[in-house]
């Protein structure tokens, strides 16, 4: 009985021993790598978080501004870097866009103030995010984004390469395109002005 118990010891003790030899626990070095370092969750990543894809810099897409991110981070918010140059998301219902549905005006990138989307684009979808069934021509560029386990896609400013949500189509809406541009309120400005640029009147 002695032996058998002294035998089985030896085993874990081996195990433990083995283990501790093979297993080395990371330890981050920075935030940064510890953000890296912590699981993904869905719900959570979004709020405050950026998706897996976060690096601006790892889309093949050229966009004419090529800001830096220190160069970004000097005209940029947090919150408004941390959606527009890393892909975040604002909590539904808490931007300044969600229920703001003007006559006229243009909508344009918070980054570099490119025009995104008329005032006309804008409907109610109750996502609890401002709602667009279609952009100013050439003004938003889609990318496929796989984040999350699911197949989106990510829509992004085409003149900078800014986050501004995603694109969803067939949901149904009585709107021209049955499209709808779920885009974050801190990825967008407001202006009366509808002679901007690439939003003129038509």
């Amino acid at each position: 009985m002695r032996s058998t118990v002294f035998r089985i010891f030896q085993t874990l003790s081996n195990f433990t021993a083995r283990r501790a030899t093979t297993f080395t626990p990371k330890t981050p070095s920075s935030p940064l790598a510890l953000k890296a370092s912590m699981p993904t969750i869905p719900f959570f990543g979004s709020f405050f978080g950026s998706s897996a894809s976060n690096n601006m810099a790892s889309s093949q897409t050229s966009y004419p501004d090529q800001r830096s991110n220190d160069e970004w981070r000097a005209v940029l918010s947090k919150e408004q870097f941390r959606i527009l140059r890393e892909k975040g998301t604002e909590p539904p219902g808490s931007g300044a866009y969600d229920k703001h549905h003007p006559s006229n005006g243009v909508y344009t990138c918070a980054g570099c103030d490119a025009p995104l989307y008329k005032a006309t684009h804008k409907f109610s979808s109750g996502c609890g995010w401002p709602a667009y069934f279609d952009s100013i021509p050439g003004a938003v560029t889609r990318h496929e984004d796989r984040t999350f386990g699911m197949t989106r896609t990510e829509i992004v400013c085409s003149n900078c390469g800014g986050h501004l949500g995603h694109v969803f189509k067939g949901e149904g809406f009585p709107t021209p395109t049955d499209e709808r541009h779920c885009v974050n309120s801190v990825s967008l400005k407001f202006t009366e002005d509808e002679q901007t640029d690439g939003a003129k009147k038509e």
